[in-house]
């Protein structure tokens, strides 16, 4: 599959998420490329919804360029919807994301929201979850220690060094994983003491996936 047709997949995906958002309402949104299109689409309905709650600096800046008023989830309460993309999706809605490194945010926003639609390319379908890396979020002191304990467990912990997450923390990737449970694995992970966020979402998966046009069966 060549960039244009992925790219123009993303797109249509973004203009098919328009049609689940409620005119008037708070809307949950993520972070990405694809989130990029959907808020430029959003954006040119203006008016059409209330407000936004954000789960990145970028997406909100995005966001207020649109002119499209940008509240705190504290405030917001209960989300109707949330929109994102994702790095990797299996046939059971199960993600890996935080290629950005807005996985906390995501994630809150996620669990707060009743309905969570999530926009790949056809390329992002897996059938088992774990060649693009797991990201997870640490606390800065407790780097090397969640990365040894990552290690125990058979992954390859690689930091991302040089990226600071919006709430302050480092991110290491996990390569050499095949996540045949991605639920049990998250329960596992959220376990070790310094771990803020992985970037598996199982446990709270998407309700709807959208590649391109079309709605994931």
């Amino acid at each position: 599959m060549d960039t244009t047709s992925r790219e123009e997949q993303k797109r249509l995906a973004a203009l098919r998420a328009l049609r689940y958002v409620e005119e008037g309402s708070v809307l949950g949104v993520g972070t990405g490329s694809t989130v990029a299109y959907f808020i430029d689409a959003l954006g040119a309905k203006r008016g059409f919804i209330e407000a936004a709650v954000s789960s990145s600096e970028q997406s909100s800046a995005r966001l207020k360029q649109h002119g499209i008023r940008v509240v705190d989830l504290n405030s917001a309460g209960e989300l109707a919807l949330y929109v994102d993309g994702a790095d990797e999706c299996d046939p059971h809605k199960h993600l890996i994301k935080g290629g950005g490194a807005a996985l906390t945010r995501e994630k809150i926003i996620a669990a707060a929201s009743k309905t969570f639609v999530c926009m790949i390319d056809a390329a992002k379908r897996v059938d088992v979850l774990g060649a693009f890396p797991l990201p997870i979020e640490v606390i800065p002191m407790a780097r090397s220690y969640v990365a040894r304990e990552i290690a125990k467990r058979g992954g390859n912990p690689v930091w991302r060094d040089g990226v600071v997450t919006d709430n302050g923390n480092v991110v290491l990737d996990v390569h050499g994983w095949q996540i045949s449970d991605p639920v049990a694995l998250e329960r596992e992970l959220n376990q070790i003491t310094g771990v803020v966020c992985v970037g598996l979402f199982a446990q709270r998966p998407a309700d709807i996936v959208l590649i391109g046009d079309s709605v994931m069966e």
